[in-house]
């Protein structure tokens, strides 16, 4: 009997220190507070959404607010204050072809972006070369028939200057390429989600999007021959991909540190972040 109430007092006493260890934790996470500002890549923003839902269960008493009009928009809100975390498709840090270096800012990798060439439904090309975009994007090329379509005027939907995923799209997919407005069918969209509409929308629409908007709405097609698939960005066959950044004033402090880290982190990049599409920035060292 002796025996028996050491054993349940033992337990007891493991059991309470076991769950007072847990109350420090969850009081520890609770006590962190503050709101969050996120502003910049559409391309992102399912990653910022998702990530802030399960942040904010973590740490009821933050504050997260995400919104995308574009990369450039990003280090631009952080620059003027609005926005404590710029969500950019490209190192906003140092100059990139078309945009000056954001001083000041720092560049917190959070993700690999892979990026699909996207057409209607109707178009029956599913592969294309880097000659054949270039050709498409430029104008030089006016007619699905030019590469092996059936015989239809092709309309370009393409992302407004500013856009990461255009910035990236350019110089992976179009080697550098230009993209050429045209007087008719040519059309520039301000996010991803409208490029993705547009092109299930409109009959022998050609466009470009990250791959976590991809659905049956739309036809991905394949890149020199290589399908776009987080497997072939990894293996290194399908070369339309870019880094994901969140930029902030200096290196981040408090709640923001705090939610890029929880981003960052082995938890939310192998479940969340793979399950989205997107990859996690270990994969590719």
């Amino acid at each position: 009997m002796k025996v028996f109430k050491k054993f349940t007092v033992t337990a007891l006493t493991a059991v309470l220190a076991v769950t007072t260890a847990f109350a420090g934790i969850a009081s520890a996470a609770s006590n962190l507070s503050g709101k969050i500002t996120v502003n910049g890549s559409t391309a992102l923003l399912p990653l910022t959404l998702q990530a802030a839902k399960e942040f904010q269960k973590l740490h009821p008493k933050v504050k997260i607010a995400a919104s995308g009009k574009g990369s450039v928009t990003g280090p631009q809100a952080v620059k003027k204050g609005i926005a404590d975390i710029g969500a950019c498709d490209w190192d906003a840090s140092i100059d990139v072809p078309g945009f000056k270096a954001f001083d000041g800012q720092v560049a917190n990798k959070v993700a690999v972006i892979p990026f699909a060439t996207i057409v209607n439904k109707n178009v029956g090309v599913d592969n294309l070369t880097t000659d054949q975009l270039k050709g498409i994007f430029s104008g030089k090329i006016t007619n699905w028939k030019e590469v092996g379509g059936s015989d239809a005027d092709i309309v370009v939907i393409t992302r407004a200057f500013g856009s990461g995923t255009r910035v990236n799209y350019q110089a992976k997919a179009l080697a550098g390429g230009d993209i050429v407005k045209k007087e008719k069918n040519y059309k520039e969209t301000g996010s991803s989600g409208d490029m993705k509409t547009a092109v299930a929308t409109t009959p022998n629409a050609i466009g470009y999007i990250d791959l976590v908007y991809v659905s049956g709405d739309v036809k991905a097609v394949k890149f020199n021959g290589v399908e776009a698939t987080t497997d072939n960005v990894i293996n290194g066959s399908y070369k339309i991909w870019a880094y994901g950044y969140f930029m902030t004033k200096g290196q981040p402090t408090g709640a923001t540190k705090e939610f890029i880290d929880y981003v960052q982190s082995k938890k939310f990049q192998q479940g969340s972040l793979k399950k989205l599409k997107f990859i996690p920035i270990a994969s590719m060292k």
